[in-house]
């Protein structure tokens, strides 16, 4: 498979799409799976994905509609090429790690490793070598066991996770570092959705959405908040539909127009074949990045003012009394913020908000949805916090048709934290987990993905056991993180596919391939299934059903209670060899240990599985007080000096997380390019710069240290003025590891500063796209 071509960077530009989906989805997602397998492999992957019988896509974490209500036809095309990336039939053998060393492959793009295949037997980096090379299971597990028993504290591990991992693996996870010594389970959510949890914990007193797919069907009004269903989550753009035929309306709030959110063609209905599709946001306000505070406060202060006008008409004083606090204390707050403020903040126009405002008094049902961009500012827990006022206000807390909807960027990342891949479970969840084990796990709080960086940096951490995902190009400050891996005495990571964290090596590198989502997993009591959790607390089986990708692959619990044996020997007595024999016994200890899975197997395996209590439908919170509340945010927006502009970080159409696919943004306009950065005309005009000119982008912090991402093309594009636009993980060099979001610690991605300069190492049109 090395034949395979690096991209070039060869841009082209058309104009940014007016719609999305439709007839070009279904043809690229075709072209993608059939370049990746077979014909009877494509038809096998897509007749199964997210059906009932079937398994769950390992893209994002939209839920499905109800057993009986999904098509035969439930994905969407950047589903059925993330399972087209998982099915394929490329194959990374040990030749390939002895024609190429580690330092080779460290030079090849996100692209060219993935499109290697997938990995198909451990592999390790021996102390001083250059290459991989073959390794037996039990002499992997054992090197990596005696390691761990080797560290001097138990605190010096770290065990990662994204969210592709299932709920029976997740568990055992956090179960075996527990029983290990250690809360250092850092996760992907740290990275993500960590101000959502934060925020939502404190005000609702559970860190969760609180609505279902119905819930937004029938929704009067939904916000979609700093994100792109049409690239991100596409299927959410079929509920949103529903929505806008039941007579509901949908205000779009981002600093780009995105193509989904304009009209949605749905390919599986005539109207969105032959006809115009359906027109989905009736309202789009775009606004500056880091705006949404004050987007939010706006829209409280003027119900507040409504309120005064008409007594008893706008606001649901009963709600407010009998299920909120600190209501008097946020609308004294709230009355102060000024307009001038507002609209600096915002970029809006005051009749813009008045607008929504508006909108907002015809509406009795109302939901907020969000995802990375409210969460990935400094500011992001008072924003969310802000949006939860703005629901507690007209009572849109609690009841159909209303409430929060933070929307999860990976299948199970809801699932993993549910499971306890937390490094700050609360105590009631630890003492569960002990008496159920018979052990003590610790108390003190673990490490974060960014505390964990930091640690191995220090010399702190010095083993690092990462579970799926791509932590080095997931992370911020691409540099420093990858330095501070190089310090590991051991680096292993349980994968299905080749990543840039495999090039980036402790002393000791170890690869553990593993089953994929649509393989089948048999062990010895038979053919086994997994959970997972959605973004709407639904829990459901997924049982693969393709052959797995070599005969040397096992599963992520096989491998954690494997691994977990050989470290703990028999001391807590956890029944490790049961658990991967039959994951029914790990579901009935998960019964046992978190609420809400009572009688886990038997309901799991109805169609379509449960859906988890959400306490916050009862009305019931679970904060201190026993009540919502109501909290006060301080105004602030991000400072953007003259001669700057306030960069986001983004995917790309064709892009899963840290891996492209191609190298195309086709919503956007964007073809055969990835170093690019997209920029409102009149900024380039005022900035001295013109399309297609040559840049660096270069961002300095508070630390003093330049940063510097080199040779990316200006494009001149439709963003709002005083901010700019540009794909990860090519730019998280940008962001520096110590700039994070109060409370939650979550990296800054979307409010990177930075300053256009005319490239310093100019490349040639036949640059390499990577670094």
């Amino acid at each position: 498979m090395s034949s395979i071509e690096d991209p070039i960077d060869d841009l082209s530009v058309t104009p940014p799409k007016r719609w999305a989906t439709g007839v070009p989805a279904v043809t690229h997602a075709l072209e993608y799976s059939l370049e990746q397998t077979s014909v009877r492999r494509t038809a096998l992957t897509l007749l199964n994905i997210n059906q009932v019988k079937g398994f769950d896509c390992p893209g994002c974490a939209w839920p499905e509609p109800a057993p009986g209500k999904r098509h035969l036809n439930e994905y969407c095309e950047n589903g059925a090429k993330h399972i087209a990336d998982e099915a394929t039939t490329r194959r990374v053998t040990r030749d390939f790690f002895r024609r190429h060393s580690i330092a080779e492959l460290d030079t090849k793009s996100d692209y060219w490793l993935n499109q290697q295949g997938r990995l198909t037997e451990p592999m390790v980096k021996r102390p001083g070598a250059q290459h991989y090379e073959p390794i037996g299971w039990d002499e992997a597990l054992d090197l990596l066991a005696g390691e761990l028993r080797r560290l001097d504290s138990p605190d010096e591990a770290l065990f990662y996770t994204s969210g592709r991992l299932n709920n029976e693996a997740a568990f055992l996870l956090q179960l075996f570092a527990r029983a290990f010594g250690t809360n250092n389970l850092p996760d992907c959510s740290n990275m993500c959705h960590e101000s959502s949890g934060s925020a939502l914990q404190e005000t609702l007193g559970i860190g969760k959405g609180s609505v279902s797919l119905d819930d937004i069907h029938h929704a009067d009004l939904v916000f979609v908040v700093g994100q792109n269903p049409g690239t991100n989550h596409p299927r959410m753009l079929s509920a949103l539909e529903e929505t806008k035929r039941n007579g509901g309306r949908v205000v779009a709030v981002n600093p780009l127009p995105e193509a989904g959110l304009i009209r949605f063609k749905h390919p599986q209905k005539a109207r969105g074949i032959i006809g115009r599709g359906t027109a989905i946001a009736d309202r789009f306000l775009q606004i500056r990045p880091g705006g949404d505070l004050a987007l939010f406060q706006a829209l409280n202060r003027l119900l507040l003012e409504a309120e005064d006008i008409a007594p008893g008409a706008v606001l649901d004083h009963t709600f407010i009394d009998d299920h909120t606090t600190g209501f008097a204390d946020f609308a004294e707050h709230a009355r102060k913020v000024e307009w001038d403020d507002i609209l600096t903040a915002t970029g809006l126009t005051r009749d813009e908000i008045e607008g929504i405002h508006d909108l907002v008094l015809e509406s009795k049902k109302i939901i907020v949805c969000w995802a990375m961009g409210l969460t990935q500012h400094k500011h992001g827990v008072p924003t969310i916090r802000e949006v939860v006022n703005f629901l507690l206000l007209r009572g849109n807390i609690g009841r159909p048709g209303a409430g929060v909807c933070p929307v999860r960027g990976h299948s199970n990342v809801q699932g993993d934290r549910t499971m306890g891949i937390w490094e700050r479970m609360p105590q009631t969840f630890l003492d569960a987990l002990g008496r159920e084990f018979g052990f003590t796990p610790p108390s003190r709080h673990g490490l974060d993905s960014v505390d964990a960086i930091r640690a191995m940096r220090d010399g702190r951490a010095k083993l690092f056991l990462g579970v799926a995902g791509n932590f080095v190009r997931a992370t911020p400050d691409s540099q420093v993180t990858e330095e501070a891996m190089r310090r590991c005495r051991l680096t292993a990571h349980i994968s299905t596919k080749l990543n840039r964290s495999h090039t980036v090596c402790g002393e000791i590198a170890l690869i553990l391939p593993t089953l994929g989502r649509s393989d089948r997993d048999v062990q010895a009591t038979g053919e086994q299934f997994i959970t997972v959790e959605d973004s709407m607390s639904e829990v459901h089986a997924s049982r693969g059903r393709l052959a797995p990708a070599s005969p040397h692959l096992l599963s992520e619990v096989a491998i954690i209670s494997r691994l977990a044996r050989r470290t703990l020997g028999e001391t807590p007595d956890i029944p490790w060899e049961d658990f991967e024999a039959d994951y029914g016994t790990v579901r009935d200890r998960i019964a046992r240990v978190v609420p809400g899975f009572e009688d886990f197997n038997a309901r799991v395996s109805r169609p379509g599985g449960f859906r988890l209590p959400n306490p916050v439908n009862q009305h019931v919170f679970r904060t201190p007080s026993g009540k919502a509340v109501f909290t006060r945010n301080d105004f602030t927006m991000p400072d953007i000096p003259d001669g700057h502009l306030l960069l986001q970080t983004l995917r790309s159409h064709d892009q899963w997380n840290t891996v492209p696919y191609a190298m195309d943004d086709r919503y956007r306009g964007i073809h055969n390019a990835r170093r690019v950065v997209l920029v409102n005309p009149d900024d380039l005009t005022a900035l001295g710069f013109a399309d297609r000119d040559l840049v660096d982008l270069v961002a300095v912090w508070h630390d003093g240290v330049e940063r510097r991402a080199e040779n990316f093309r200006v494009v001149a594009y439709p963003t709002s003025r005083g901010s700019a636009a540009s794909y990860y993980p090519e730019t998280n060099v940008l962001v520096p590891l110590d700039s994070v979001a109060d409370i939650s610690n979550t990296p800054t991605s979307k409010a990177v500063l930075v300053r256009l300069e005319a490239a310093r190492t100019p490349g040639s049109k036949e640059t390499a796209w990577d670094e």
